[in-house]
């Protein structure tokens, strides 16, 4: 029963992951991408790893998602989307898929070879959350806590574009758009 749940989750994971590339309108797409997390976090429900489940969901879902949501407002979407992100072609897009695909294969290959190594070095304990926080805290609390005040700074900075100019700043047209199209 256990593997048909985790088949489920994993193809329900690859076709949300599948419609943030397909989907045309970027708040579909980053829903989907929501919808993505939420399935990897219930992966790592199932393999056994709540507390890994649970920080993906605050994490990736709470806060990176916001950020998606913040820079989504931000971008003049229907110019961007007019606009090509690859200029010169597509031999330079194929070139860095052939080399990570390559890459890819490779590290599968040779993925029994990482597991014996990661085997060997493990420092899982009796208790594996509180390894992790004490490794956190105690050894890593210095970028810790500099990731912190940066996504703060990022924070203040997202608010101080977002509010515009000051008290006679007008919206663009595209967020008088976008107001309109919410409000019916």
């Amino acid at each position: 029963m256990q593997q048909q749940f985790f088949i489920l989750l994993a193809l329900v994971a690859i076709g949300t992951g599948l419609l943030v590339i397909i989907a045309r309108n970027p708040i579909h797409s980053a829903l989907a991408l929501v919808a993505c997390f939420v399935q990897i976090a219930a992966l790592f429900v199932l393999l056994g790893s709540p507390f890994l489940a649970v920080i993906q969901i605050f994490v990736y879902v709470g806060a990176i998602m916001v950020l998606f949501l913040f820079v989504i407002m931000m971008l003049d979407v229907h110019k961007e989307a007019h606009s090509r992100f690859i200029q010169k072609g597509i031999i330079p897009t194929v070139l860095v898929l052939v080399a990570l695909a390559s890459e890819l294969l490779l590290l599968i290959s040779q993925s029994s070879r990482l597991h014996a190594v990661m085997a060997a070095k493990s420092i899982i304990g009796d208790d594996p959350t509180k390894q992790l926080s004490l490794t956190l805290f105690r050894d890593f609390l210095l970028p810790f806590e500099v990731a912190s005040v940066i996504l703060l700074v990022a924070l203040i900075g997202a608010v101080v574009l977002a509010k515009g100019d000051g008290p006679n700043h007008s919206p663009s047209k595209h967020k008088q758009e976008a107001t309109e199209e919410t409000s019916k």
